[in-house]
């Protein structure tokens, strides 16, 4: 099969779930050093039962997109960010971080190697790339690992939630916690999320696409959601982000928030958020994150009361729907990049 002929799979119905590709990209630090990396087609990794990602959750990853534009360029949508995050959450671990060369190395070496499998332009799939990095090697107390891993797989991907497309979520807030105030929640490691499950199974029992935390020392405040930042337009045009050193630094959220305040003229405001008490002037929400991009907020559950967002809850808005498509046409390359946020991969 030529590099360039897609697969054949049916584009405009992928969800949100694995699907084995050709190549993976992977590279190891031994002895206090990296090794250049290579790329492998076997999918099963073999790994010391003493390695500290299975006892102590010594594991950390990113998430981010390619695109396929309208000229057949490939494009990535701000990865630097993604290696700085990486890096930063790689230190808080103390975990030997990943060169930002082999990084971005990685990332467009499973690229090219999985062309086949990148969705084409206008099918609505993307491209998902996780980079993973994980300790690993001889150990048993609690200490950082001996040896590395690093791999980035991809995996063409649909939808993030199951109703596909851009539509109304609903939230809940639920009696747990995502971090302590002085934790790791800053952090993508993957400890949050299997601390998560609990908090989104309980949400859903209650009527909920996901779980949405306050802060773990009032309970008061907004944070964000199970798998995405959160983000409010104000009635008199302003444009809340909440601020808390637990929450997740998103680079979709930093992206919406830019453009709400270039193209559609918002006042900015990043703090701490008193949903309750901000109700009164809440216009529209939405939850921001690199699978789901942006999606909008119907309806939130607090304390057993449904509290519905918008002129129509079960509706996306009329914001939501513009920073969206604002967004999603920057990373498919539908329109100028001002701001150069887009990196086309070298496909030579």
């Amino acid at each position: 099969m030529n590099a360039t002929t897609k697969k054949n799979l049916d584009w405009s119905k992928l969800g949100f779930n694995y699907l084995k590709t050709d190549y993976r990209f992977c590279a190891q630090w031994r002895d206090g050093q990296w090794s250049k990396g290579e790329l492998v087609t076997d999918p099963m990794m073999t790994l010391h039962e003493g390695s500290p990602v299975l006892h102590y959750a010594q594991t950390c990853f990113e998430g981010l997109k390619a695109q396929t534009a309208p000229d057949g360029r490939i494009l990535l949508f701000r990865p630097e960010l993604n290696e700085i995050r990486m890096r930063e959450t790689a230190e808080r671990l103390l975990m030997p971080p990943v060169p930002t060369e082999l990084f971005m190395h990685g990332i467009e070496e499973a690229i090219r190697a999985n062309l086949a499998w990148v969705p084409p332009y206008g099918s609505g799939a993307s491209l998902y790339i996780r980079p993973l990095l994980i300790g690993v090697g001889e150990n048993m107390g609690l200490r950082p690992a001996p040896e590395y891993d690093f791999r980035v797989i991809v995996c063409p991907v649909g939808p993030y939630y199951k109703s596909g497309g851009l539509s109304a979520i609903s939230l809940a807030v639920i009696d747990i916690d995502r971090a302590a105030p002085l934790g790791t929640g800053a952090y993508k490691v993957g400890a949050n999320y299997a601390g998560g499950l609990l908090a989104t199974r309980k949400a859903q029992a209650l009527g909920a696409y996901e779980a949405l935390y306050l802060d773990p020392k009032e309970r008061k405040y907004l944070e964000e959601a199970g798998s995405a930042n959160i983000v409010l337009a104000t009635k008199d045009k302003r444009f809340l982000t909440p601020k808390s050193p637990s929450i997740l630094p998103s680079v979709t959220r930093r992206s919406i928030v830019t453009l709400a305040e270039k193209e559609l003229g918002y006042k900015i405001e990043e703090r701490p958020i008193d949903f309750l008490a901000e109700y009164p002037n809440i216009a529209e929400m939405g939850a921001t994150g690199t699978a789901a991009v942006l999606s909008p907020i119907g309806k939130i559950l607090i304390d057993q009361k449904w509290y519905p967002i918008g002129e129509n809850p079960d509706q996306p808005g009329p914001i939501m729907i513009d920073l969206y498509n604002r967004l999603t046409q920057l990373q498919k390359g539908e329109r100028e990049d001002p701001y150069q946020w887009t990196k086309a991969v070298q496909l030579d």
